[in-house]
């Protein structure tokens, strides 16, 4: 059994965060832990300058709705039971929801949240400002979903040659030995003069993993074919090692993977170390 965190933030109930986590507690029994977020870090209502002294900022204050919350969390229990899912719930309304959120993953095996809805209230483009520090700062893998997909039954596994990526695709295997028969395909991401990094290494690993490998290599002229490509295959989801704590340090945290967030087509695991 493995521990989920499923997070809601304010007055938001993701149903496609909850699709993802009875979609998983079918494939094998999870404790699922239900996080309700106040709707604003109220660390951003405050900033520094460099001499170190407060001083405001804009950020607009977003009340927090308590009925909503509560009739979410009830809502989370109901739904919960008729899933027969064991769960438990807490609200984090004090100060620093993210920080609290940020603590709590270190005991979790995985966070679920909607790559659609978290906090589009401080920002509607996705990844926002929130989002990115969440995928940066959790101690955890991170399932990014998108409100209204379908249910993956096939695995992209997005590969720079960094140890990133090598890493999300370890975390995954771990998670997820059950989905070792799901057709899996490994996309590196060629730069321009460059050779396919590690590929003997890479596939060695993969194909230990993963019953059904193919591989491609995807070059700097086919980049936007191939994300064209990915809106229109919903099947897949994408397992990407970017948002690391450096976030110039992995390609696909600058273009790619935040393409394909921000398109809210595919389910994204997202690993850092």
């Amino acid at each position: 059994m493995k521990k989920l965190l499923l997070v809601f933030d304010g007055a938001h109930f993701s149903e496609g965060a909850f699709k993802m986590a009875n979609f998983l507690h079918e494939q094998e029994q999870m404790l699922v832990t239900g996080v309700f977020l106040q709707p604003i870090d109220f660390r951003d209502m405050v900033g520094y300058s460099s001499m170190g002294a407060a001083s405001p900022v804009s950020v607009t204050p977003y009340p927090t709705d308590e009925s909503a919350i509560t009739q979410n969390m009830a809502r989370f229990a109901e739904r919960c039971q008729q899933a027969g899912m064991e769960f438990r719930s807490h609200r984090d309304t004090d100060m620093f929801a993210l920080q609290e959120l940020q603590k709590e993953s270190c005991f979790a095996d995985l966070m679920i949240l909607s790559s659609e809805i978290f906090y589009d209230n401080v920002g509607k483009e996705q990844p926002n400002d929130y989002l990115k520090r969440i995928l940066r700062q959790t101690e955890c893998p991170v399932l990014l979903v998108p409100e209204n997909y379908s249910l993956p039954s096939k695995i992209l596994l997005a590969y720079d040659g960094k140890p990133e990526a090598v890493y999300a695709i370890k975390q995954f295997t771990y998670l997820f030995p059950q989905l070792y028969q799901w057709d899996t395909k490994l996309i590196t991401l060629e730069e321009e003069g460059e050779e396919f990094p590690h590929q003997d290494l890479i596939i060695d690993l993969a194909s230990k993993h993963f019953a059904n490998l193919t591989m491609e290599i995807i070059n700097d002229e086919s980049k936007k074919t191939f994300h064209t490509w990915i809106k229109s295959h919903k099947e897949y989801m994408l397992v990407a090692g970017a948002f690391g704590r450096n976030e110039l340090s992995n390609i696909f945290n600058r273009s790619f993977v935040s393409d394909v967030i921000r398109d809210h087509s595919v389910v994204v695991f997202v690993a850092h170390k």
